[in-house]
């Protein structure tokens, strides 16, 4: 049966008194470091540049090497990137894992790979904010709260749930509801989401701004009515509110008739292959070993992956069409 906390299971008096270390201060890492702050903790961040140290003093948050903020914290926040995560462990955290010590990761990725293997003595937990960093920050000022996978990895202590409960309290993420899961189906949904529903849908976006061009549709109103307009992005938000079923019944009746009528065209089984063949690649660490041999070499795929979507001439259509509405 599927756990989901709220807001009472979290205490966050059981943080107090602690030391809470983040190791990282960017897309992720400022806007935890940010909500445990204003929660009342006792936080401080580990800087690997000047820009990232500037930031901190600017937010008023203490701020020091990583090696200075995992000696003298009690809890550590890894929220660095997954390929930069276990070379900066193996040489900057490990060294300092004593008993008493809490790792908490913001992914699964390195745990489940095997790239980082803690020392038994410690506690492990995950907290996984399944939102933009930005959103974080913004959903705990607002009270929304956000959404996140929690799992525990380790428990030395036996009271690593009071811990991971009460730094998702913290963050902001009890209000929305945090759903636990394992270290290995956290990270596992998260890749196949990347990585089979994501390419499906930017494929269909711009097959479809591709036909629409060459049947003679002006630009500006194909891109905006396909994605620019929002409407798309309304009907996601609200198939996250109300379910998809409900959503898609929102439409005229010659929307729904023509939505339902023509589904089954896209049954396609060789979607549904492919969608296997992505998953089984990644619960067997074939895309987890590949991405590693890619960060080692310099990431000279991901340049050539990135230069061969910028030569594509749909963007260009679509900045001018962003240009244009925003100039209304």
């Amino acid at each position: 049966m599927t756990i989901i906390y709220r807001e009472e299971d979290g205490r966050i008096e059981d943080l107090m008194g602690k030391t809470i270390g983040i190791l990282g201060y960017g897309n992720l890492g400022r806007p935890i470091a940010l909500n445990l702050r204003d929660s009342g903790l006792n936080v401080q961040v580990g800087i690997r540049s000047n820009e990232g140290y500037r930031q901190a003093v600017e937010d008023q948050i203490r701020a020091s090497a990583l090696e200075q903020i995992v000696q003298s914290s009690d809890i550590i926040l890894l929220m660095l990137p997954d390929e930069v995560m276990p070379q900066v462990y193996l040489e900057t955290v490990s060294p300092y894992m004593t008993k008493g010590k809490t790792l908490i990761f913001a992914s699964g990725y390195n745990i489940t790979f095997g790239f980082i293997e803690p020392p038994p003595f410690i506690d492990v937990g995950l907290i996984a904010p399944r939102t933009f960093g930005t959103t974080v920050r913004d959903r705990y000022l607002s009270g929304e709260g956000f959404y996140s996978f929690v799992a525990v990895g380790q428990d030395a202590s036996g009271t690593i749930w009071d811990t991971v409960l009460g730094l998702a309290g913290a963050m902001g993420s009890l209000h929305a509801g945090a759903i636990e899961v394992t270290m290995e189906q956290e990270v596992e949904l998260d890749l196949f989401l990347q990585q089979a529903v994501l390419p499906a849908v930017q494929h269909i976006l711009t097959t479809a701004a591709r036909l629409l061009l060459a049947s003679g549709y002006p630009p500006e109103a194909a891109m905006m009515d396909l994605y620019i307009s929002g409407e798309l992005n309304d009907y996601v938000t609200r198939a996250a509110d109300e379910g998809l079923l409900h959503a898609l019944r929102h439409s005229t009746l010659t929307g729904q008739y023509g939505i339902f009528s023509r589904l089954e065209r896209f049954n396609e089984l060789k979607l549904e292959r492919l969608m296997e063949v992505t998953l089984d690649e990644i619960r067997g660490a074939d895309f987890a070993k590949e991405w590693a041999r890619e960060y080692a070499d310099g990431y000279p795929r991901l340049r050539k992956l990135r230069q061969a979507q910028e030569r594509q001439d749909l963007w260009e259509l679509e900045l001018q069409t962003i240009e244009m509405l925003r100039d209304l």
